[in-house]
This record gives structure tokens, sequence and C-alpha cells, in this order.
């Protein structure tokens, strides 16, 4: 049996965890890792305590905010560092595992809270149809090493 390297485990469980949002336009989920550890986990949707999107509004989902953007949801990302620190966990130096690369918010974020790494699935940009990930240039230009995850996952298909 071929063990599988811990890039791979991570990003197959980010998937897996996307497909626990509740969002109905689409699903991310993110995996924090530190030395082959995760230590969070998280995935878009609204704040605990709220409305889940898709059990709420199955049509349209949230109402949009002033920008265009759900008015409710929280992001994979944001989920994952904050659910850490509401923990007590030391995320600086981690590694985040990300079905979508993170916008330039979430970016702002990740660097903020020292992540030291960003391995991601899919580009935030060619899912809004953007010229550029705007994240992942603002990630590259602070030191944050940024990985693209090249293998196929089979099951990641599923999400919306």
């Amino acid at each position: 049996m071929e063990r599988p390297d811990f890039d791979d485990i991570f990003m197959e469980l980010a998937v897996n965890i996307a497909k626990r949002s509740h969002c109905i336009k689409k699903h991310v989920g993110a995996v924090l890792a530190k030395d082959t550890r995760i230590i969070s986990i998280g995935y878009n949707g609204p704040p605990p305590g709220t409305h889940n999107c898709d059990e709420e509004w199955p049509e349209q989902g949230c109402a949009k905010d002033a920008k265009g953007g759900c008015s409710l949801a929280l992001h994979a990302e944001q989920n994952a560092l904050m659910y850490a620190v509401k923990n007590k966990t030391d995320v600086k130096g981690a590694t985040m595992y990300i079905t979508l690369s993170p916008c330039l918010p979430c970016a702002r974020m990740i660097y903020s809270m020292e992540v030291d790494k960003v391995i991601y699935y899919k580009s935030y940009a060619e899912y809004k149809g953007l010229a550029q990930d705007e994240g992942l240039e603002f990630l590259k230009r602070f030191g944050v090493k940024i990985q693209k995850y090249n293998k196929i996952i089979e099951h990641a298909s599923a999400l919306s």
C-alpha cells in the first residue's frame, strides 16, 4: 500500500470539509496544519447561531452586501483561523490548505496571522472571472509561500 503524503491528506480533507458548507453558490474548505498535525479546519458559511443559507433561502442564498458578496457568510480561511485563535492555538508557521485560493481580505488575515504557506486547489480569480488572484499576489509580495495543488481529487468535482 502506498502511503499518501501529507499534502494529499490535508487537501483531500479540505475538499471533504467543503462539503459541510451551507452556501448555495460555492463550497470552500480549509485545513490549517503545522508539523504534520491538523490544528484547525473551516468551511464557508454563516456564523454559528445565525441562518444556514441553504435552509433559510434555498433558491437564492443570503442577501448580497454593498460589494456584491454574501452578507452573512464567513470564508473558510476566516473560520479556520478564528477557530484556532478561539482555542488558543498558535498558527504562526502553519500551512493552510484551501480548496479555493484566498480573496484579498482573507490573504491579509492569513498574512497577519503569520501563516507560512498556502496550498490551494482552484483559483479564486478563475471562479470570479477576475484578471488575477489578488490574494495570491498579496501573499507572494509579502513572503508567504504559495503552491498550487496540481493533483486531481476525484470527489472534488462535487464542489459547487
